[in-house]
């Protein structure tokens, strides 16, 4: 089981983010107050169509759901596939403690 939190201070919502490896796919569920993101808030994700960042599941989701393209939850949801499906180190995320953009001049 993996959980992230995702920190939306531009648009002023917390996401959580938890999901799991089951058979071929990740189970994932996202406790949120954002409508958009209500609407994709229980996926289960084929772990091999989260490669591609054209023909990827999660963003035909997010793409369904309107959401913002500088949306930060289906960037999030993408790592903790990467997290669940083995294909980035559980350490190395741990060790990173997070992912941060951050606006020097604007």
């Amino acid at each position: 089981m993996t959980e992230i939190t995702v920190n939306s201070t531009i648009c002023g919502f917390v996401h959580k983010i938890r999901g799991s490896l089951k058979g071929g796919k990740i189970i994932v569920d996202i406790d949120t107050p954002c409508e958009k993101i209500k609407k994709f808030s229980h996926m289960e994700i084929p772990m091999m169509e989260t490669m591609d960042i054209k023909d990827n599941y999660v963003m035909d989701r997010a793409k369904e759901a309107q959401c913002s393209s500088n949306c930060l939850v289906p960037c999030a949801v993408l790592n903790l596939c990467k997290l669940e499906s083995g294909f980035l180190a559980k350490s190395l995320a741990k060790k990173a403690g997070s992912i941060s953009i951050e606006f020097d001049e604007v």
